[in-house]
């Protein structure tokens, strides 16, 4: 069995502000969002993983950063197929402005059929985010337990695959800044043990 803990990026001014920030460089964690990854590495601290794998985007680094603390000459991996959704022309826009869009009605009820223009389709994004898991499930051994830390939609979308839920479902998942998600990877099937834990 390999065991990952999905945790999301603490919290963020684009949270607060109601902006979609994707791969909009220079968004960091908000000082919210700093005491939440302090108080993560904390209660984090007494289980041993043997890798710590990041999205490049500086609010994951800074998270993966904080949960480095106490863990010796372990460093963090960047892995750019956990990085966010590529949202294109909608990166940067305000929620609220995004929500008149008739693509954002697809987003939420036919999220498999979503392509962002100038960005990706979300079914590529879960693709590319599940074999990132899969690949580093396989290389770092069926014992290990290891850290991913990635954003909302990510991490829902690699939830959704490992519940065996289609990806139209995924909206159903909540994914809180900070939160820890597990999953146990098995020859058989993937299990779910804990969701949006806080």
């Amino acid at each position: 069995m390999t065991t990952v803990l999905l945790i999301r990026h603490g919290l963020t001014s684009a949270n607060t502000g109601g902006t979609l920030a994707g791969w909009t460089p220079g968004v960091h964690l908000a000082p919210k969002g700093e005491e939440q990854v302090r108080a993560l590495a904390s209660r984090l601290s007494g289980v041993p993983v043997k890798a710590i794998v990041s999205s490049p985007l500086e609010r994951c680094q800074e998270t993966a950063s904080a949960l480095l603390d106490g863990r010796g000459k372990l460093t963090i991996e960047t892995d750019d197929r956990l990085g966010e959704c590529r949202y294109g022309d909608w990166e940067g826009q305000s929620l609220k402005t995004l929500a008149k869009d008739p693509l954002w009605k697809v987003v939420q009820a036919h999220p498999s059929a979503a392509q962002f223009p100038g960005g990706e389709a979300l079914r590529d994004t879960q693709s590319r985010a599940v074999a990132a898991v899969r690949a580093h499930n396989a290389r770092l051994g069926e014992d290990a337990t290891w850290i991913a830390v990635s954003h909302g939609d990510v991490i829902k979308a690699i939830l959704a695959d490992a519940l065996g839920l289609h990806l139209d479902e995924f909206q159903r998942i909540v994914v809180d800044p900070a939160s820890v998600s597990v999953v146990t990877y098995t020859t058989m099937r993937p299990f779910v043990v804990r969701m949006n834990d806080v």
